[in-house]
């Protein structure tokens, strides 16, 4: 199967510390892959780089076969690069379907008509996102009031604004409750499938990372130590050192102040 996403060597350091280390790897159309490793191995930077925000030192990323490393992230979503983040962030003002709202308009060119609430604008549109990821019912709530296990699901509904053929999800599952990570995985397993999405994420419970990927990739201090199905990965002896804490110095291999790797 053709490859969506294409990562072809991609190197970048932060002073005297490499964060990324001669990375490659695909992501097919549908498929649904996992990027693994502890604090500090390099999958932060390695998303920040595929979303534009970073520009690599070395290699490139290709999208449908187009060249997106080095551009903004405004123009990597504009190519079709959707984002969720670990900390999920909305409009706080504005109800669930207004957030949607200003994504479909921010997307169709005519942000700039907004003033104020969204008013009717695409709200057939939102209400259908909306749908998808299970939050129909609460459209018109403020997100102020939102549980946040329903504020990460909202976050889902505005990256799908962007009609993405790739979608990053930094930790999904992040503060939720089991049944929540189960039931937001489940839907965003029946997204990838039904629109051939290409999924790429990060996330610390290996429950969900091996449960729900076709395949699993593992990073330790910048470098790719492990790509392949569930099983295989589970069963590799570099990922299991990694995860028993037989590796020293990942502390000390943070891509940069802040990073969480």
């Amino acid at each position: 199967m053709t490859a969506l996403l294409e990562v072809d060597r991609i190197a970048k350091n932060y002073g005297g510390v490499a964060a990324v280390v001669d990375l490659s790897f695909v992501v097919r159309p549908g498929e649904i892959v996992a990027l693994i490793g502890p604090n500090g191995a390099g999958k932060s930077t390695c998303f920040n780089i595929v979303n534009g925000q970073v520009r690599p030192d070395a290699g490139g990323v290709r999208l449908g076969g187009t060249t997106i490393s080095g551009r903004s992230p405004r123009v990597a979503w504009r190519y079709g690069v959707g984002r969720t983040f670990q900390i999920a962030a909305a409009f706080a003002s504005m109800t669930a379907a207004e957030n949607v709202q200003t994504a479909l308009l921010s997307h169709a060119g005519r942000l700039w008509r907004l003033w104020g609430a969204a008013g009717a604008a695409f709200r057939g549109e939102a209400e259908g996102l909306l749908d998808l990821v299970g939050m129909k019912a609460d459209a018109d709530r403020p997100v102020a009031e939102l549980a946040y296990g329903d504020l990460k699901r909202l976050e889902l509904a505005v990256a799908l604004a962007g009609q993405p053929r790739l979608l990053l999800m930094d930790e999904p599952t992040a503060g939720m409750a089991s049944a929540e990570r189960a039931e937001l995985m489940r839907r965003v397993e029946a997204l990838a499938r039904q629109q051939r999405i290409g999924v790429l994420f990060t996330e610390h419970d290996m429950d969900v990372a091996f449960g729900r990927a076709d395949r699993v990739m593992a990073m330790s201090r910048g470098r790719l130590i492990a790509d392949g199905d569930p099983d295989s990965v589970r069963r590799d002896p570099r990922v299991r050192a990694t995860y028993l804490g037989e590796e020293s110095g990942d502390s000390q291999q943070d891509e940069k102040p802040g990073a969480d790797g």
